[in-house]
């Protein structure tokens, strides 16, 4: 079971959305991190058959991405921005969305709605309308309709943008036990939600991988770049001018700075271990 991507090319008009886009992606759950229009959207759109790739092969567990039913059939998709109607109870949204997507059976469907239910933990709020809901219960709930048809692959969109830190944990955590047994592909510019999930990452920045591979070899070409220590108050914009400020934080009369480098910054700068951030930062600013 696994993804190939060959090639992948997309222009909308004059602007490239994805450059020459090869990755292979295998069972659990994998990481795509990029800068808001780096290209992470049109990519799931595309591997989810809503729009057609304009050149490059793409095969989803063997099946050509041309071969839209069979596709659609292996596939859960959350987009970025989930909706249902907003008068529908939970229940009644994922009843709709089940009927919509060929689940005729009236028992199955209440079974699979109810299981679904239990595994989001919405099961004590199924008479409560989609509008009363917050924005992680409607994230919950999108995953929800995402499983309804128990896809091999399940694709997630910037699920944790503007969720608070508690959702987001929850979130990736039952991210994370959905991946034991399909794909889970979770695109997202938020470093800390795949610092929590995944082994196996890309970085795609203006529509070109820049990195593929695992976090920890991600870690291992941010060694050396990474440097912190404490420097006067008054010497902040000096850095912040020369050097990629990654983070400054006050002590006492002094700013305990972390800097992304290729040479020491200053003289009592120390190298630090770097974080799977830094490795994002040094990637995309193209450090070293």
């Amino acid at each position: 079971m696994g993804i190939v991507i060959n090639n992948l090319c997309k222009n909308y008009g004059n602007k490239v959305a994805l450059d020459c886009v090869s990755l292979n992606i295998n069972n659990g759950m994998f990481g795509l991190l990029g800068p808001n229009g780096a290209g992470k959207t049109t990519l799931m759109r595309i591997l989810t058959t809503l729009i057609p790739p304009d050149s490059g092969l793409v095969e989803v567990n063997g099946i050509p991405i041309g071969n839209q039913k069979s596709i659609r059939e292996i596939t859960g998709y959350l987009p970025q921005e989930f909706s249902v109607y907003p008068t529908f109870t939970v229940y009644e949204a994922l009843d709709y969305l089940a009927v919509l997507s060929g689940m005729n059976d009236g028992k199955l469907r209440k079974k699979v709605i109810n299981e679904l239910l239990e595994k989001v933990n919405l099961n004590r709020l199924i008479k409560v309308k989609v509008k009363a809901l917050s924005g992680g219960m409607k994230r919950r709930l999108g995953i929800a309709q995402a499983l309804l048809a128990d896809p091999k692959v399940l694709i997630v969109d910037e699920p944790t943008a503007g969720l608070d830190p508690e959702e987001r944990i929850r979130f990736r955590n039952m991210l994370g036990s959905l991946a034991s047994e399909r794909i889970v592909i979770l695109s997202t510019h938020i470093v800390e939600d795949i610092e929590s999930t995944c082994e196996q990452i890309a970085i795609l920045d203006n529509g070109k991988i820049a990195y593929s591979g695992s976090v920890g070899k991600l870690l291992e070409r941010a060694r050396g770049f990474i440097w912190g220590g404490l420097v006067g108050a008054d010497k902040l914009e000096y850095f912040r001018e020369r050097f990629i400020l990654l983070s400054s934080v006050r002590e006492s009369d002094s700013i305990r700075v972390r800097i992304l480098s290729d040479i020491k910054p200053f003289e009592t700068a120390e190298n630090i271990s770097p974080s799977i951030e830094d490795g994002y930062m040094k990637i995309i600013k193209g450090v070293g």
